[in-house]
């Protein structure tokens, strides 16, 4: 097939377009910068802002799938900036297809679009509807994003939304690193009682599911305008999965704790002076990062297996040790 991979030169774009070139796919890929590493691979490469018509009706010509991975990430920032990346360009993206009549949307979402700050216990999308109110932006923006690639769902033009969790792994830029660093600078806790479960994607599964997803895509298929988790099979209890990446890194194990209400709490403080102050990075705290640190979320990935056949095809522990291998050569900073 010919794919079209928004971010393609990001963390989980790259896997998408990896998994891709290997299954012997044309691909194109859409993004801000330039990816000398990705375009090695035989990768044409659109650079631009996917909000801009131009842009978008370039990139889609000639495609038999999107895979739309771009998206504006983080905890804090401009409201406007989420909804330019995330919303806007998601609409530009669905008239570019519609237009050049590619069939095909394979829509990277995000377990946060349905989280409400309670704990969610191998649940499914069907479980779990849309909360009134969000904590940060991003989820906000990327579960209006959502809802029009599922809305868009027809005879002409079949979507499908997948939500992995947490996305770990060897060329992981945000999420391990900033543990770490952290922790190396004495500024990590263990938020809540520590024995909360979470689900993870090792991403070379999310970016499979990806693929599956694609394969199995025709109007009129069971998956089709539907969202579905495809994370790992089997959750981890965070802090000690995260103290046993510490120690095989040489760090020392977490012991320190604040409670949930506390660390919400400061978050809150945060947040209002952040906002006062007019700043763009983020804060030490929000209230989002706080329930995320503290609450259990693991999700079922049986939907996603009976609908269009979810393989993860690495055990966490094999995700592990090829993370562990690979940041023996280049550790995360």
């Amino acid at each position: 097939m010919r794919a079209l991979v928004t971010g393609g030169g990001g963390f989980l774009g790259r896997t998408i377009v990896e998994q891709l070139r290997a299954a012997g796919d044309d691909v194109r890929i859409l993004a801000r910068g330039r990816y000398p590493e990705v375009e090695a691979l035989g990768v044409e490469c659109i650079s631009g802002d996917l909000a801009d018509a131009d842009t978008a009706r370039a990139a889609v010509a000639g495609v038999d799938v999107v895979f739309h991975v771009a998206a504006k990430t983080g905890v804090w920032g401009r409201r406007a900036d989420f909804v330019h990346s995330n919303v806007t360009a998601t609409e530009v993206l669905l008239a570019a297809m519609r237009a050049a009549g590619v069939a095909r949307l394979v829509y990277t979402s995000s377990p946060s679009v349905i989280f409400d700050g309670h704990d969610h216990l191998n649940a499914t999308a069907a479980d779990l509807p849309y909360p009134k109110s969000y904590l940060a932006h991003y989820p906000e923006t990327k579960a209006a994003a959502e809802q029009l690639v599922l809305a868009a769902n027809g005879p002409e033009l079949a979507t499908i939304a997948l939500r992995p969790h947490l996305i770990w792994g060897a060329r992981d830029p945000w999420l391990l690193p900033r543990v770490i660093a952290r922790h190396r600078a004495g500024r990590l806790r263990i938020v809540g009682d520590g024995v909360n479960q979470v689900s993870l994607s090792y991403v070379e599964n999310a970016a499979a599911g990806h693929l599956q997803a694609a394969r199995a895509l025709v109007p009129g298929a069971a998956c089709v305008g539907q969202a579905y988790f495809i994370n790992d099979p089997e959750p981890v209890a965070l802090w000690p999965w995260i103290n046993e990446v510490f120690r095989e890194i040489g760090l020392p194990a977490l012991t320190q704790k604040v409670p949930y209400g506390l660390a919400r709490a400061l978050g809150a403080v945060a947040e209002g002076v952040w906002t006062m102050l007019g700043r763009q990075d983020d804060p030490p705290m929000t209230r989002f990062v706080a329930a995320q640190l503290a609450t259990s979320h693991t999700y079922s990935i049986q939907p996603a297996v009976d609908a269009f056949g979810y393989a993860p095809p690495v055990t966490g522990e094999e995700g592990l040790r090829r993370m562990l291998t690979a940041w023996k050569e280049n550790p995360p900073r």
